[in-house]
């Protein structure tokens, strides 16, 4: 099982390129950060961790920008978005942003997606909050057109473009896998249609080996190969559970804070990681 980090980086915390180069050294799979374009003020829409919105959702960095920055410090480590909303970013452009940074980072990219929780933020994006998982699919399914077609085009019913031209194409061939983010058992379901593996938020020690079982059944069924697990905000001593279940990955949390808080931590899940 590999072990990567998750942070949201804002301007108040350690950066992109000291994190990346730490979580190198400490030897970390991967670095994964998170996005949210803007959170508006009417908050209607409740946080599913429950309580209060944390201010780091108000105050995150644009993931891409950030994991450029990281690339041109590292040469092994992989580089994820723990998710992109692709329900609130253009294809094309967010296309074009995903296979940049693969060629940048010499082919290290994870595109982890996700529909999203804040109805009234998908709205300010022109997203229908009821059909946010048929345009995530479409995205997807368009982006992959985009990366892998000469003359691409898709026709969906909430994406639909005739032929285009749109380079680059990305390094990894057919190109970055897709991993699919939230809860058993309908992002499952999704991960096992059309992702390229599948990250569940931190699910309890007693529920991983269940939904484990039950994801491999689905891609059986959707006539996939088994796919990548990736164990998302995962709990440190539920780790033995993810690695017995079969997870892939185990992708731990650091919070939004500088380097002398977020070393020693880092340091820590080194530890675990090696035990």
């Amino acid at each position: 099982m590999e072990y990567g980090i998750a942070i949201f980086f804002t301007d108040y915390s350690i950066s992109p390129a000291e994190l990346a180069v730490a979580c190198e050294e400490r030897g970390f799979e991967s670095l994964w950060v998170a996005e949210h374009s803007h959170i508006p003020t009417s908050r209607r829409s409740p946080f599913p961790g429950g309580g209060d919105l944390p201010k780091m959702y108000y105050d995150v960095m644009d993931p891409f920008v950030t994991l450029s920055a990281a690339a041109a410090v590292t040469t092994t480590l992989k580089l994820g978005t723990g998710i992109c909303l692709v329900v609130q970013r253009d294809p094309f452009q967010t296309a074009k942003s995903v296979a940049s940074l693969d060629q940048l980072s010499q082919g290290r990219l994870l595109f982890g997606v996700g529909g999203g929780w804040n109805a009234e933020e998908m709205e300010n994006h022109g997203t229908d909050f009821s059909k946010r998982w048929k345009l995530m699919r479409e995205r997807v399914e368009a982006m992959k057109a985009i990366w892998t077609e000469q003359e691409a085009e898709y026709h969906g019913e909430l994406v639909d473009f005739d032929p285009v031209f749109a380079w680059p194409k990305p390094l990894q061939k057919p190109h970055p896998p897709v991993h699919v983010g939230g809860a058993y058992p309908n992002a499952a379901r999704r991960a096992a249609r059309y992702g390229d593996g599948w990250i569940p938020i931190s699910p309890g020690r007693k529920g991983i080996a269940e939904q484990m079982e039950g994801f491999r059944k689905l891609c059986q069924e959707a006539g996939r190969p088994e796919l990548p697990v990736s164990i998302f905000g995962a709990v440190p001593n539920h780790v033995p559970a993810y690695r017995d279940a079969g997870a892939s990955r185990c992708v731990l949390f650091v919070p939004p804070a500088g380097r002398d808080e977020v070393l020693p931590l880092l340091d820590q899940y080194a530890e675990l990681a090696r035990a």
